[in-house]
């Protein structure tokens, strides 16, 4: 293929990943290094008490922003090296905590409370999402063609949910006198308080996530069974092999790819975890990395934001999938290094 036709079939897609993505990569690491502040300014400010012969007025110095000509806040921009870093991560009261094995003290901050909660979530949800999507997709490659139409139907049902919408419909089920609530308050004869407490809203994102992605995996495995070399399995079977040998020893070495890319795919979204924070209403309790850098930029009592910590914050947040990603990236280039020779 000449070079001109090749580019004119990658060059649409490399201008716009180059747009929003390198660009926008390239500014969050800069803006990381940099802190923006408005530049201020020392006023005299006259205040004077109600009256009119006893009235009493004093003059005092207040702060204020300085504005340019069209009323907007002039800034500065300062590069300050890995301060805002220091910010986020507050090494030095983190290593304290850690030397003294008081775990509390170390969940009191916040990137390291997120980054416990992120964690946990990406690690204990991809096994399960995998676990999930590969019974379905076995229970639906054995079932009756009849009944494959509605029970693909149903398992993906939620898939197509919106997250924030599915996290919202879990919640109502759940709190305060929500179906299932009652439900269980009947069952257990005790009052029940799903959301009193970080556990249990953990629990119920855990869920959430399990039941939202599975139908993902499930789509993905069944589309590789279509394709299991069926004289290997009639050979199996010949041999003597049971129904949980042939999974091991044929379905799953002949499925290890897709799990592989399934688990790359969820292990960066899991990573970025933020549907489940807002619509459980989960942050007083629990907080995740992605939740974080959102909360950086919340406009605070001042209306200031904190855009080079949100960025730090950001970039640590991609240094982590790539962290995790290493074992697997690493996997599939041995792979294709076998492959190739």
């Amino acid at each position: 293929m000449k070079f001109r036709t090749f580019m004119g079939f990658v060059g649409p897609s490399l201008f716009l990943m180059i747009l929003f993505i390198a660009i926008p990569l390239v500014s969050v690491f800069l803006g990381s290094f940099q802190v923006t502040q408005p530049v201020m300014e020392q006023v005299e400010v006259e205040s004077c008490t109600a009256g009119f012969l006893t009235q009493n007025c004093t003059t005092e110095l207040r702060s204020q922003p300085v504005l340019d000509d069209n009323g907007q806040m002039v800034t500065t921009t300062e590069w300050v090296g890995f301060l805002s870093y220091a910010r986020v991560l507050e090494p030095e009261r983190a290593w304290q905590a850690i030397r003294s094995f008081d775990y509390a003290a170390l969940m009191q901050i916040d990137f390291w409370a997120a980054l416990r909660f992120t964690l946990m979530f990406t690690l204990v949800t991809l096994p399960l999402v995998i676990g999930v999507g590969l019974a379905i997709a076995l229970a639906v490659n054995n079932a009756a063609r009849s009944i494959r139409g509605p029970i693909i139907f149903v398992s993906l049902l939620p898939f197509i949910i919106t997250p924030v919408i599915g996290a919202l419909a879990i919640r109502w089920l759940f709190i305060g006198d929500g179906i299932l609530t009652r439900g269980l308050e009947a069952w257990l004869d005790q009052d029940i308080a799903m959301f009193a407490q970080a556990w249990t809203i953990e629990l119920l994102m855990l869920f959430y996530r399990v039941w939202h992605v599975a139908p993902f995996a499930f789509v993905i495995f069944y589309a590789g069974l279509q394709t299991v070399n069926q004289d290997t399995l009639e050979s199996a079977i010949i041999d003597g092999a049971s129904r949980f040998d042939r999974l091991r020893y044929v379905v799953i070495p002949h499925l290890m790819p897709l799990i592989i890319f399934i688990s790359l795919i969820h292990l960066m979204d899991a990573y970025r975890v933020f549907e489940e924070i807002v619509g459980f209403r989960a942050q007083a309790h629990v907080i995740s990395l992605q939740w974080l850098t959102f909360d950086f930029l919340s406009p605070d009592d001042a209306g200031n934001r904190a855009f080079s910590r949100a960025n730090a914050s950001a970039m640590l947040t991609m240094v982590g999938i790539v962290i995790i990603l290493i074992p697997l990236l690493r996997r599939t280039w041995r792979d294709h290094k076998g492959s190739s020779h």
